[in-house]
């Protein structure tokens, strides 16, 4: 049987660092207030000519390096993102570009802070098919680009970034599970909903939220996510060695893991200094956690993700 396994991990954040006190400048809130809230004290953000793809390339650079590979040998690219450099093409496709790569299939996924998830499963199957070797799957997104920076409410919330792992089709168990989920019914307590007709914006390009009612969905179906891919391998939540859920919110972060019953010490929290960096988020800290020696080969990692759709899902990872 065919199994796919992460040999390698990386990320990026941007240069700039806008802490709590320097949002404090400039609208009506403070660094007691946000972290009281959200458990955020800082956030990267990207330039003014810094593109998804751009986050990507970095990301991807160092998660080939960690690899070990050369980029030729990636036969599938997969970019999760809700800030894409352009309508079209996908960053994906500007992606391969930068990286020299040449007519492998490349596309983006779009299911808002799911997406690094989705997209894992996505390039699992793909390598289980056995028609590719190894995948390059990255979540990048530069939420800047679509945030009122007057609204508290949200512009706190949010930051720039990039985490990608390398895929490879191997006879033992990497990625032991995965299940995605989605119910556009509740759509509406989490969106961009602008668009562009005749040259002119339509709608809002702002993000917009509902946090109590996000806040609700979200620590429900992580908890459900989580226990049915666990079941699906047939393992506890006490054979779990690290929880990695999607980095909104360290209050949902914790309600979940109190839901599943692990044990607090498990759960990797980084957002506390990238912010929400939406399909970013979870790679960003799958990288931070190998890259400060707590994950280690042979653990077990739960990672979920849930976003604005509404989306959900989980994947049991093996290191």
């Amino acid at each position: 049987m065919i199994w796919s396994r992460i040999i390698g991990t990386g990320s990026y954040l941007p240069e700039r660092v806008v802490t709590n006190d320097v949002l404090a400048q400039s609208m009506d809130t403070s660094d007691e207030w946000i972290r009281a809230r959200t458990g955020i004290g800082q956030r990267h953000v990207a330039a003014p000519n810094q593109n998804c793809s751009d986050l990507a390339f970095e990301a991807s650079k160092r998660a080939l390096a960690s690899a070990g590979i050369a980029h030729t040998d990636v036969d599938l690219i997969i970019v999760a993102t809700s800030t894409p450099d352009v309508i079209f093409p996908s960053s994906a496709c500007l992606l391969q570009a930068k990286l020299g790569i040449k007519g492998c299939p490349a596309f983006d996924v779009q299911a808002v802070c799911s997406g690094f998830v989705y997209a894992l499963t996505i390039a699992d199957k793909f390598l289980k098919s056995g028609q590719h070797r190894t995948a390059l799957v990255v979540g990048s997104e530069v939420f800047s680009h679509i945030l009122d920076w007057n609204d508290r409410s949200t512009a706190v919330l949010f930051g720039d970034g990039a985490g990608a792992v390398v895929l490879r089709a191997d006879s033992h168990p990497g990625i032991h599970a995965t299940a995605l989920h989605a119910d556009g019914a509740h759509s509406g307590i989490l969106s961009v909903p602008g668009s562009i007709c005749g040259g002119k914006v339509v709608g809002t390009p702002f993000l917009q939220m509902d946090g109590q009612a996000v806040f609700k969905f979200a620590v429900r179906v992580l908890e459900e996510v989580g226990r049915e891919t666990l079941a699906m391998c047939g393992l506890a939540v006490s054979d779990v060695d690290w929880l990695i859920p999607h980095q909104a919110n360290v209050r949902i972060l914790e309600a979940t893991a109190k839901r599943l019953g692990l044990d607090p010490g498990k759960l990797i929290v980084t957002v506390d200094v990238h912010a929400n960096t939406s399909a970013a988020s979870v790679p960003l800290a799958l990288d931070t956690a190998i890259a400060d020696g707590r994950i280690k080969p042979g653990h077990k990692v739960l990672l979920e993700g849930v976003g604005g759709g509404f989306t959900w899902g989980a994947a049991l990872v093996e290191i």
